[in-house]
Protein backbone atom coordinates (compact mmCIF):
# COMPACT_ATOMS: atom_id res chain seq x y z
CA UNK A 1 0.00 0.00 0.00
CA UNK A 2 1.31 3.56 -0.60
CA UNK A 3 1.67 6.34 1.63
CA UNK A 4 0.39 9.60 0.69
CA UNK A 5 0.88 12.98 2.70
CA UNK A 6 -1.29 15.59 2.99
CA UNK A 7 -0.31 18.57 5.07
CA UNK A 8 -3.07 21.06 6.36
CA UNK A 9 -5.51 18.52 6.41
CA UNK A 10 -7.25 19.85 9.03
CA UNK A 11 -8.24 22.86 7.79
CA UNK A 12 -11.32 23.84 5.92
CA UNK A 13 -10.36 22.50 2.15
CA UNK A 14 -8.22 19.89 3.96
CA UNK A 15 -11.09 18.52 6.01
CA UNK A 16 -13.31 18.28 3.16
CA UNK A 17 -10.36 16.37 1.00
CA UNK A 18 -9.38 13.91 3.80
CA UNK A 19 -12.35 12.15 4.28
CA UNK A 20 -13.21 12.09 0.09
CA UNK A 21 -9.43 10.59 -0.84
CA UNK A 22 -9.61 7.67 1.44
CA UNK A 23 -13.11 6.43 0.55
CA UNK A 24 -12.16 6.40 -3.17
CA UNK A 25 -8.34 5.16 -2.61
CA UNK A 26 -8.49 2.10 -1.10
CA UNK A 27 -4.31 2.00 -2.66
CA UNK A 28 -3.57 4.35 -0.24
CA UNK A 29 -2.55 4.94 3.29
CA UNK A 30 -2.88 8.26 4.17
CA UNK A 31 -1.17 10.85 6.77
CA UNK A 32 -2.32 14.02 7.57
CA UNK A 33 0.17 16.77 8.93
CA UNK A 34 -1.08 19.53 10.60
CA UNK A 35 -0.07 22.13 13.17
CA UNK A 36 -3.49 22.46 14.42
CA UNK A 37 -3.38 26.38 14.58
CA UNK A 38 -6.08 28.29 14.46
CA UNK A 39 -7.94 27.14 11.53
CA UNK A 40 -6.83 23.68 11.92
CA UNK A 41 -9.56 21.37 13.90
CA UNK A 42 -9.23 17.73 14.27
CA UNK A 43 -12.80 17.55 14.81
CA UNK A 44 -13.43 18.20 11.30
CA UNK A 45 -12.10 14.77 10.34
CA UNK A 46 -13.55 13.23 13.59
CA UNK A 47 -15.12 11.12 10.77
CA UNK A 48 -11.77 9.40 9.62
CA UNK A 49 -10.49 9.47 13.02
CA UNK A 50 -10.23 5.59 13.54
CA UNK A 51 -10.22 4.65 9.97
CA UNK A 52 -7.48 2.06 8.81
CA UNK A 53 -5.90 3.70 6.33
CA UNK A 54 -5.45 6.90 8.42
CA UNK A 55 -2.89 8.53 10.62
CA UNK A 56 -3.18 11.85 12.05
CA UNK A 57 0.41 13.70 12.81
CA UNK A 58 0.66 16.87 14.52
CA UNK A 59 3.58 18.62 13.42
CA UNK A 60 5.58 21.56 11.83
CA UNK A 61 6.65 21.97 8.29
CA UNK A 62 8.33 24.75 8.79
CA UNK A 63 10.86 21.73 11.04
CA UNK A 64 12.77 20.50 8.51
CA UNK A 65 14.20 17.64 10.71
CA UNK A 66 11.13 16.33 11.88
CA UNK A 67 9.97 16.56 7.98
CA UNK A 68 12.44 14.39 6.70
CA UNK A 69 12.16 11.78 9.62
CA UNK A 70 8.50 11.51 8.55
CA UNK A 71 9.45 11.01 5.24
CA UNK A 72 12.14 8.16 6.64
CA UNK A 73 9.38 6.98 8.83
CA UNK A 74 6.50 6.75 6.06
CA UNK A 75 8.42 6.74 2.87
CA UNK A 76 5.61 8.78 1.22
CA UNK A 77 4.95 8.18 -2.19
CA UNK A 78 2.87 11.19 -3.19
CA UNK A 79 2.00 14.39 -1.18
CA UNK A 80 -0.41 16.83 -1.47
CA UNK A 81 -0.07 19.93 0.24
CA UNK A 82 -2.24 22.51 1.59
CA UNK A 83 -1.04 23.36 4.34
CA UNK A 84 -0.62 27.71 4.30
CA UNK A 85 -1.48 30.47 6.58
CA UNK A 86 -4.32 31.50 4.69
CA UNK A 87 -6.61 34.56 6.56
CA UNK A 88 -5.89 37.65 4.78
CA UNK A 89 -6.92 39.94 7.39
CA UNK A 90 -3.98 37.92 9.94
CA UNK A 91 -1.74 38.18 7.10
CA UNK A 92 -1.97 42.01 7.14
CA UNK A 93 -1.24 42.45 11.28
CA UNK A 94 1.01 39.34 11.22
CA UNK A 95 2.64 38.81 8.00
CA UNK A 96 5.96 36.54 9.25
CA UNK A 97 4.01 33.33 9.90
CA UNK A 98 2.60 33.78 6.33
CA UNK A 99 6.48 33.71 4.74
CA UNK A 100 7.38 30.87 7.34
CA UNK A 101 4.81 28.53 6.25
CA UNK A 102 4.07 29.07 2.73
CA UNK A 103 7.23 29.88 1.19
CA UNK A 104 9.96 28.10 3.68
CA UNK A 105 7.17 24.94 4.62
CA UNK A 106 6.36 24.72 1.36
CA UNK A 107 10.55 24.73 0.72
CA UNK A 108 11.00 21.82 3.51
CA UNK A 109 8.49 19.35 1.86
CA UNK A 110 10.15 19.83 -1.40
CA UNK A 111 13.23 19.27 -0.77
CA UNK A 112 12.48 16.53 1.23
CA UNK A 113 10.26 14.69 -1.01
CA UNK A 114 12.94 15.47 -4.00
CA UNK A 115 15.72 13.64 -1.98
CA UNK A 116 14.07 11.10 -1.01
CA UNK A 117 12.04 10.06 -4.39
CA UNK A 118 15.49 11.53 -6.97
CA UNK A 119 18.73 10.26 -6.69
CA UNK A 120 19.91 13.31 -9.41
CA UNK A 121 17.56 15.31 -11.89
CA UNK A 122 15.18 13.70 -13.54
CA UNK A 123 16.42 10.68 -12.28
CA UNK A 124 13.84 8.94 -9.88
CA UNK A 125 14.40 6.67 -7.95
CA UNK A 126 12.87 2.63 -9.14
CA UNK A 127 10.31 3.27 -6.17
CA UNK A 128 9.26 6.15 -6.67
CA UNK A 129 9.42 6.80 -10.45
CA UNK A 130 5.76 7.63 -10.65
CA UNK A 131 5.69 10.34 -7.36
CA UNK A 132 3.77 13.11 -7.14
CA UNK A 133 3.98 16.25 -5.32
CA UNK A 134 0.70 18.68 -5.78
CA UNK A 135 0.72 22.03 -4.90
CA UNK A 136 -2.75 23.53 -3.97
CA UNK A 137 -2.96 27.39 -4.30
CA UNK A 138 -5.18 30.18 -4.75
CA UNK A 139 -6.23 32.47 -7.25
CA UNK A 140 -5.30 35.75 -5.08
CA UNK A 141 -2.06 35.33 -6.65
CA UNK A 142 -3.06 36.88 -9.66
CA UNK A 143 -4.23 39.95 -8.16
CA UNK A 144 -7.83 41.87 -9.06
CA UNK A 145 -9.43 41.89 -11.93
CA UNK A 146 -11.52 45.13 -13.08
CA UNK A 147 -15.28 44.23 -13.73
CA UNK A 148 -14.50 42.20 -16.94
CA UNK A 149 -12.10 39.68 -17.85
CA UNK A 150 -11.04 36.16 -15.87
CA UNK A 151 -7.67 34.57 -14.67
CA UNK A 152 -6.43 32.01 -16.34
CA UNK A 153 -2.94 30.21 -15.87
CA UNK A 154 -1.09 32.18 -17.98
CA UNK A 155 -2.16 35.24 -16.01
CA UNK A 156 0.70 36.99 -14.70
CA UNK A 157 1.57 36.85 -11.16
CA UNK A 158 0.49 40.44 -9.30
CA UNK A 159 -0.47 39.68 -5.74
CA UNK A 160 -1.57 42.49 -3.85
CA UNK A 161 -1.51 40.71 0.26
CA UNK A 162 1.09 39.19 2.17
CA UNK A 163 -0.69 35.93 2.09
CA UNK A 164 -1.33 36.13 -1.83
CA UNK A 165 2.46 36.96 -2.10
CA UNK A 166 3.60 34.34 0.07
CA UNK A 167 1.56 31.55 -2.05
CA UNK A 168 2.93 33.03 -4.89
CA UNK A 169 6.44 32.96 -3.78
CA UNK A 170 5.32 28.99 -2.95
CA UNK A 171 4.26 28.54 -5.95
CA UNK A 172 7.25 29.37 -8.01
CA UNK A 173 9.44 27.18 -5.75
CA UNK A 174 7.15 24.49 -6.95
CA UNK A 175 7.71 25.71 -10.63
CA UNK A 176 11.52 25.56 -10.57
CA UNK A 177 11.81 22.39 -8.76
CA UNK A 178 9.77 21.07 -12.01
CA UNK A 179 12.33 23.03 -14.23
CA UNK A 180 15.72 22.74 -12.22
CA UNK A 181 14.98 18.49 -11.21
CA UNK A 182 12.56 17.64 -13.64
CA UNK A 183 10.35 17.04 -10.77
CA UNK A 184 7.09 15.10 -11.08
CA UNK A 185 4.57 18.25 -9.43
CA UNK A 186 1.61 19.55 -10.59
CA UNK A 187 -0.17 22.97 -8.89
CA UNK A 188 -4.08 24.09 -8.98
CA UNK A 189 -4.89 27.51 -8.11
CA UNK A 190 -8.62 27.87 -6.90
CA UNK A 191 -11.39 30.82 -6.38
CA UNK A 192 -13.17 31.16 -3.43
CA UNK A 193 -14.40 28.41 -1.07
CA UNK A 194 -17.18 27.58 0.59
CA UNK A 195 -19.13 24.42 2.81
CA UNK A 196 -19.00 22.36 5.72
CA UNK A 197 -15.93 22.99 8.06
CA UNK A 198 -14.90 26.45 6.98
CA UNK A 199 -13.53 28.60 10.17
CA UNK A 200 -16.18 30.60 11.93
CA UNK A 201 -14.73 33.86 10.73
CA UNK A 202 -14.54 33.47 7.04
CA UNK A 203 -17.90 35.45 4.96
CA UNK A 204 -20.70 33.03 4.95
CA UNK A 205 -20.12 30.94 8.39
CA UNK A 206 -19.92 34.60 9.85
CA UNK A 207 -23.26 36.13 8.33
CA UNK A 208 -24.70 32.81 9.46
CA UNK A 209 -23.51 33.13 13.01
CA UNK A 210 -24.22 36.68 13.70
CA UNK A 211 -27.79 36.30 12.04
CA UNK A 212 -28.72 33.55 14.24
CA UNK A 213 -27.52 35.31 17.57
CA UNK A 214 -29.32 38.43 16.20
CA UNK A 215 -26.27 40.61 15.83
CA UNK A 216 -25.21 42.85 13.37
CA UNK A 217 -23.85 41.14 9.99
CA UNK A 218 -20.82 43.44 9.27
CA UNK A 219 -19.89 43.80 5.65
CA UNK A 220 -16.95 45.29 3.99
CA UNK A 221 -17.09 48.59 2.35
CA UNK A 222 -20.10 48.79 0.31
CA UNK A 223 -20.25 44.83 -0.48
CA UNK A 224 -19.77 45.12 -4.20
CA UNK A 225 -15.92 42.90 -3.97
CA UNK A 226 -17.09 40.08 -6.40
CA UNK A 227 -15.98 36.23 -5.73
CA UNK A 228 -15.59 33.21 -7.64
CA UNK A 229 -17.36 31.22 -5.49
CA UNK A 230 -16.53 26.97 -5.76
CA UNK A 231 -18.51 24.79 -3.04
CA UNK A 232 -15.37 22.99 -1.78
CA UNK A 233 -16.33 19.41 -2.50
CA UNK A 234 -16.44 20.40 -6.55
CA UNK A 235 -12.76 21.51 -5.80
CA UNK A 236 -11.39 18.49 -3.87
CA UNK A 237 -13.03 16.63 -6.70
CA UNK A 238 -10.87 18.90 -9.16
CA UNK A 239 -7.96 18.31 -6.92
CA UNK A 240 -7.90 14.41 -7.09
CA UNK A 241 -8.36 14.54 -10.82
CA UNK A 242 -5.48 17.02 -11.07
CA UNK A 243 -3.41 14.95 -8.82
CA UNK A 244 -4.04 11.60 -10.71
CA UNK A 245 -4.24 12.58 -14.35
CA UNK A 246 -2.37 16.28 -14.69
CA UNK A 247 0.09 16.73 -16.57
CA UNK A 248 3.46 17.50 -14.25
CA UNK A 249 4.49 20.68 -14.33
CA UNK A 250 1.38 22.17 -15.42
CA UNK A 251 -0.86 24.44 -13.55
CA UNK A 252 -4.78 24.17 -13.01
CA UNK A 253 -7.44 26.41 -12.48
CA UNK A 254 -9.87 25.70 -10.54
CA UNK A 255 -13.38 27.66 -10.50
CA UNK A 256 -17.01 27.53 -9.97
CA UNK A 257 -18.35 29.39 -12.46
CA UNK A 258 -20.43 31.46 -9.98
CA UNK A 259 -19.22 35.42 -9.67
CA UNK A 260 -20.74 36.66 -6.89
CA UNK A 261 -20.46 40.09 -4.91
CA UNK A 262 -20.94 39.85 -0.78
CA UNK A 263 -24.07 41.78 -0.57
CA UNK A 264 -25.68 39.08 -2.68
CA UNK A 265 -24.21 36.18 -0.86
CA UNK A 266 -25.61 38.05 2.49
CA UNK A 267 -28.75 38.54 0.87
CA UNK A 268 -29.09 34.83 -0.18
CA UNK A 269 -27.81 33.44 3.18
CA UNK A 270 -30.43 35.98 4.82
CA UNK A 271 -33.20 34.71 2.60
CA UNK A 272 -32.62 31.05 3.40
CA UNK A 273 -32.67 31.78 7.27
CA UNK A 274 -35.36 33.36 6.94
CA UNK A 275 -37.10 30.33 5.53
CA UNK A 276 -35.08 27.67 7.84
CA UNK A 277 -35.28 29.43 10.86
CA UNK A 278 -37.70 32.62 10.91
CA UNK A 279 -36.87 35.51 13.12
CA UNK A 280 -40.11 36.20 15.76
CA UNK A 281 -40.41 39.80 13.61
CA UNK A 282 -38.51 41.34 10.92
CA UNK A 283 -35.81 39.73 8.91
CA UNK A 284 -32.22 38.70 8.92
CA UNK A 285 -31.37 41.45 6.14
CA UNK A 286 -32.37 43.81 9.21
CA UNK A 287 -29.35 43.00 11.06
CA UNK A 288 -26.34 43.89 8.00
CA UNK A 289 -24.22 46.75 8.55
CA UNK A 290 -21.82 48.26 6.46
CA UNK A 291 -17.80 48.32 8.25
CA UNK A 292 -14.31 50.27 7.26
CA UNK A 293 -13.22 48.24 4.32
CA UNK A 294 -9.66 46.27 4.59
CA UNK A 295 -6.08 47.24 3.26
CA UNK A 296 -5.84 46.08 -0.24
CA UNK A 297 -9.16 44.37 -0.74
CA UNK A 298 -9.02 43.07 -4.58
CA UNK A 299 -12.14 44.15 -5.98
CA UNK A 300 -12.93 41.31 -8.10
CA UNK A 301 -11.40 37.68 -8.73
CA UNK A 302 -12.78 34.96 -11.23
CA UNK A 303 -11.14 32.47 -12.59
CA UNK A 304 -11.52 30.58 -16.11
CA UNK A 305 -11.67 27.04 -15.40
CA UNK A 306 -11.59 26.19 -19.33
CA UNK A 307 -8.39 24.32 -19.46
CA UNK A 308 -9.05 21.44 -16.13
CA UNK A 309 -12.42 21.55 -18.03
CA UNK A 310 -11.22 20.70 -20.93
CA UNK A 311 -8.13 18.71 -20.53
CA UNK A 312 -9.08 16.72 -17.17
CA UNK A 313 -12.45 16.80 -17.61
CA UNK A 314 -13.79 18.30 -14.47
CA UNK A 315 -16.74 20.32 -13.98
CA UNK A 316 -18.50 22.23 -10.95
CA UNK A 317 -21.54 19.81 -9.29
CA UNK A 318 -23.31 22.44 -7.30
CA UNK A 319 -24.16 25.98 -8.75
CA UNK A 320 -23.97 28.51 -5.65
CA UNK A 321 -27.61 28.43 -4.82
CA UNK A 322 -27.50 24.55 -4.57
CA UNK A 323 -24.29 24.41 -2.86
CA UNK A 324 -24.90 27.77 -0.19
CA UNK A 325 -28.76 25.65 0.52
CA UNK A 326 -26.26 22.62 1.66
CA UNK A 327 -23.76 25.22 3.23
CA UNK A 328 -26.45 26.75 5.47
CA UNK A 329 -28.19 24.03 6.55
CA UNK A 330 -24.89 22.35 8.23
CA UNK A 331 -23.82 25.36 9.76
CA UNK A 332 -27.18 25.69 11.35
CA UNK A 333 -26.67 22.12 12.43
CA UNK A 334 -23.58 22.81 14.06
CA UNK A 335 -23.84 26.29 15.92
CA UNK A 336 -27.27 24.69 17.17
CA UNK A 337 -26.15 23.77 20.12
CA UNK A 338 -23.51 26.57 20.94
Amino acid sequence: MKHILVTGGAGFIGANFVPYFIENNSDYHLVNLDLLTYAGNLENVSEVENHPRYTFVQGDICDRSFVEDLFQKFLFHDVIHFAAESHVDNSISGPEAFIKTNVLGTFNLLDTARKLWMSAPNQYNEAFKNARFHHVSTDEVYGTLGETGLFEETTPYAPNSPYSASKAGSDMIVRSYFHTYGMNVVTTNCSNNYGPKQHDEKLIPTIIRKAIKGENIPIYGDGKNVRDWLYVLDHCKGIELAFKTGKSGETYNIGGRNERNNLYIVDTVCSILNELQPKSEGKYQDQITFVKDRPGHDLRYAIDATKIENELGWKADENFESGILKTVRWYLEKFKNK
